[in-house]
């Protein structure tokens, strides 16, 4: 059994939960409370040297850390059914997708960040929410600018099934819609949003429905 630390409100964990659901691979998560600042403590920090989730233990070995690099990792190991698509070209293409949003946007809202702000720069609570709803709406507009002219575009982000730029575009979404973005001004990305959860790999790995979720939230 493949045994996972996440947090229900982690948007890197939520891309692995697809990952894992779309690939059929069972699998036992851990929630570690962000809020409570359990990523800091001795027993995790021990896991994962980061502080951050998700990790991903799949055999005796240590732990799979980041979200792209465990992508990677599945899709390597589980190649069916496929994330990334058979051409290089392709393959480069959602890759660079994938990292809009995890790499260029994601990490600017992330906890570490906002307790930056707070702490340090003293920023009140409405500015750091502004600048929140910016970078969750700026990957966004990146996005649809793309997605909406490049003639790789299909139902998803590439062609007419999942992968995984779709997992990273839905984990951005959901955190955009935690902070009141309407996705409906764009309507490439909210079209693509949509479809991904109408299909079950992804809607029960969406936040709200894991463990310790309140009726609403705002994804990180």
């Amino acid at each position: 059994m493949i045994r996972m630390y996440g947090f229900w409100r982690s948007a890197a964990s939520f891309r692995v939960r697809i990952a894992l659901n779309l690939k059929g691979l069972a699998y036992q998560e851990t929630m570690i409370d962000l809020d409570a600042g359990d990523q800091h403590a001795p027993g995790y920090r021990a896991v994962n040297a980061q502080s951050v989730v998700p990790s991903l233990f799949v055999d005796d070995g240590p732990p799979l850390t980041q979200s792209l690099a465990i992508l990677e990792y599945l899709e390597e190991t589980h190649p069916q059914p496929a994330l990334l698509p058979a051409d290089a070209r392709g393959r480069s293409r959602v890759r660079s997708l994938a990292l809009l949003f995890a790499a260029d946007h994601h990490p600017l809202i992330v906890p570490r960040v906002r307790r930056y702000l707070a702490d340090a720069l003293q920023i009140d609570e409405a500015r750091r929410t502004g600048w929140l709803r910016h970078w969750f709406r700026e990957g966004l507009v990146q996005a649809e600018r793309r997605l909406s002219t490049e003639s790789g575009t299909g139902r998803f982000c590439h062609g007419d099934t999942p992968g995984m730029a779709d997992l990273c575009l839905i984990s951005q979404v959901a955190g955009a819609r935690g902070f009141q973005i309407d996705t409906a001004e764009l309507p490439t990305v909210h079209r693509i949003a949509e479809a991904c959860l109408a299909l079950d790999a992804f809607a029960r790995a969406h936040p709200l429905r894991q463990p310790g979720a309140p009726a609403s939230h705002q994804a990180e």
